[in-house]
């Protein structure tokens, strides 16, 4: 005897569609990954007509500010470490030993740097900020009337202060969080 068929509801439709186009979705975000150059290129040219868009609307002025503030709130995460070296908490894991942590002295032992936000997802998260900002700029509701003067030099001095703090960091903890000007080992090598 046949077992009926479960009764097909037009949810559970949808929601077979919908897992497909993630799957897919998934599926082109996992082949973008080794173009770490035309990824940043797409996301600058997204950024610059954003920008163009602003300039010429004379108007959003609130929109691109808070893109500003977001997007250097990812590229501070982007810089630190995942384990802050000056944490008291981190000291109480050290103990532990379940957590590496950076060389402060000469004679330490190398932990390779791990960032706190990786550069795909840095990539993809300000790329998503980008395009929803661009969005907004096409509803008058987010066009609030502001002097963008005031909002540029602010963001300016905020970006400065940020940096600085996060260069002390480094400096501090001798750690960089870019591979330019080190060494690299590959196989063969002399």
């Amino acid at each position: 005897m046949d077992a009926p068929e479960p009764e097909q509801t037009p949810f559970a439709s949808v929601t077979a569609h919908t897992s497909k186009l993630q799957r897919h979705y998934q599926a082109l975000l996992d082949q973008s990954t080794p173009f770490v150059l035309y990824r940043w290129v797409g996301t600058g040219v997204g950024l610059f007509l954003f920008f163009l868009r602003i300039l010429f609307a004379q108007g959003w002025y609130i929109v691109a500010y808070a893109l500003g503030i977001y997007l250097l709130n990812l590229f501070l995460a982007f810089l630190q470490p995942k384990f802050d070296p000056s944490s008291d908490a981190l000291d109480n894991e050290m103990e532990d030993g379940s957590v590496g942590t950076l060389p402060t002295k000469r004679d330490e032992e190398f932990k390779p740097f791990i960032r706190r936000l990786p550069e795909f997802k840095f990539w993809y998260w300000a790329t998503r900020a980008v395009a929803i900002s661009f969005f907004c700029t096409f509803f008058d509701i987010f066009n609030v009337p502001v002097f963008w003067p005031v909002l540029v030099m602010y963001w300016m001095i905020l970006f400065v202060l940020t940096m600085r703090k996060q260069i002390q960091h480094m400096v501090k903890y001798r750690y960089v969080p870019f591979t330019i000007g080190k060494k690299n080992y590959r196989k063969g090598s002399s």
